[in-house]
């Protein structure tokens, strides 16, 4: 019928000019904070805002700060260790909820959602009352060491990171084709070849992205791995944030670039993955 279906042409006149003035000014707003730090991470002078040359030092600086680079060691490994887990502990959660009806589905269902919706603040305290009353309970199994901050730390990141991963997992499985499954079984693969062989390659670009997604919000996290973390074991964002409590310099400028260009370069990697995904079923 003529007329029916929604249009797709660019708004023209004074409407199409306005649309593009505020498209304009939302980018300038979200990224001229971005341009100026990264402009100020390059200055040289001992104030954070006032600039008075051009200079790389801080970045040499980064380099030579024995407690910047440790915190940074933390970082990785806390985010390597609990993405790993959140991704095998996501991955098995989403597929019992796609593929599988059993008993108490719902439940488990909006429990796994509840640390997405928490505010993080909330969900600090509560990690902090809970391995303050069993972390001598858990020191008692084998490899674990509450009391370093490391394992506080990791547990607390697989503990909201596993719902990121299968909330993300979970959309690539309901667009797979469960048909591909139902077919091996025809041909006489068993569970697991069929997982191996179907499912898992189908939902690959998911893990992956849950992967990436996880690992961001691991290394960015502050208010709750400051509230678990020990001395000795404190993440790069929650240095940073000691930071301006105490020697405020250009120093923090260049740290927080650096922090700014690896959750960029892994969000772009989370996007080329769901891109790979979207292409991959064309």
């Amino acid at each position: 019928m003529k007329g029916v279906g929604r249009s797709t042409a660019a708004p023209r006149g004074w409407a199409g000019r306005a649309l593009a003035a505020y498209a304009g000014a939302v980018f300038v707003f979200f990224y001229a904070p971005i341009l100026v730090l990264f402009v100020f991470s390059f200055n040289d002078s001992n104030s954070i805002s006032r600039w008075e040359g051009f200079t790389g030092s801080w970045y040499g600086a980064v380099l030579d700060n024995d407690n910047v680079m440790n915190s940074l060691g933390v970082s990785v490994k806390v985010g390597v260790v609990s993405t790993i887990i959140s991704v095998v502990l996501g991955t098995l959660s989403a597929l019992s909820l796609e593929r599988y009806r059993w008993r108490g589905r719902a439940v488990f269902d909006a429990v796994l959602y509840l640390p997405i919706i928490i505010p993080d603040v909330a969900m600090a305290v509560m990690l902090l009352l809970f391995f303050g009353q069993v972390g001598d309970l858990l020191d008692r199994l084998p490899g674990l060491d509450v009391h370093s901050g490391i394992d506080t730390l990791v547990l607390s990141h697989v503990a909201f990171n596993i719902s990121f991963v299968s909330v993300v997992v979970r959309a690539r499985l309901a667009d797979a084709d469960p048909t591909l499954e139902e077919a091996a079984a025809d041909l006489y693969a068993n569970r697991w070849q069929t997982f191996r062989h179907v499912t898992l390659p189908t939902i690959m670009p998911g893990i992956v992205g849950g992967a990436l997604l996880a690992l961001t919000i691991s290394f960015d996290d502050v208010v709750i791995s400051s509230f678990v973390a020990a001395i000795g074991s404190t993440p790069l964002p929650v240095f940073v944030f000691g930071l301006l409590r105490k020697d405020v310099t250009p120093l923090i400028n260049a740290v927080s670039m650096i922090i700014l260009a690896v959750s960029i370069s892994l969000v772009l990697l989370s996007l080329a993955a769901q891109r790979a995904s979207r292409v991959s079923r064309t």
